[in-house]
């Protein structure tokens, strides 16, 4: 045990000076994270939240960029990337950072065999968050993550679909940043 946690200080500590040395030659800088779902938020309070936490590039994880139901329409790709682009906030899509469609049916059983509406969920089925970690997590950089956003991103925003982020793999994603990164996540909710 001790020494998984000595392994991980001094993964922060390389982390960290890496970053720190990209920084130092312009490259990249340290950024912000927020997360933000699209469930629960109408139009002008969900892009009034990126704005008031001063996103400058919105990262969309989802695999699908497409939202169901009418009230939900702005988080379509086409027109969110319109909207983004209107605010000066920069869009981009990492699919590589969204859950494979096996472990978004295995979610959605999961959902099923315990009576549970997507929308509703609070949290992730274990067999999922293993899914993911297996899948995503162990090959994600932290540090290469936060170089590939460039210079130009102080304020990131890791956006999905579910309301809270604990039902969500954003949350997962937001833990590991700030493990590896040392810094603090906020979860822009409704």
């Amino acid at each position: 045990m001790v020494r998984t946690s000595n392994r991980r200080i001094q993964r922060v500590d390389w982390l960290g000076r890496k970053i720190r040395k990209w920084a130092g030659q312009g490259r990249t800088k340290m950024v912000e994270f927020v997360t933000v779902g699209v469930y629960g938020w109408d139009v002008e309070r969900f892009f009034a939240a990126l704005q008031s936490a001063k996103v400058d590039l919105l990262v969309d994880i989802r695999r699908r960029r497409a939202v169901r139901g009418a009230e939900y329409a702005f988080a379509n790709s086409q027109r969110l990337q319109a909207r983004l682009s209107e605010l000066h906030i920069r869009y981009s899509h990492r699919i590589d950072l969204s859950p494979s469609d096996l472990l978004r049916k295995r979610q959605g059983a999961a959902d099923e065999a315990h009576h549970i509406a997507r929308r509703l969920r609070a949290e992730l089925d274990d067999d999922f968050r293993k899914g993911f970690v297996r899948e995503v997590l162990d090959n994600f950089d932290s540090a290469r993550f936060v170089a590939d956003l460039g210079p130009d991103s102080h304020v990131v925003a890791l956006m999905c679909v579910e309301r809270p982020p604990e039902a969500c793999h954003r949350g997962m994603l937001a833990e590991r940043l700030e493990r590896d990164l040392n810094v603090k996540v906020t979860h822009l909710t409704p």
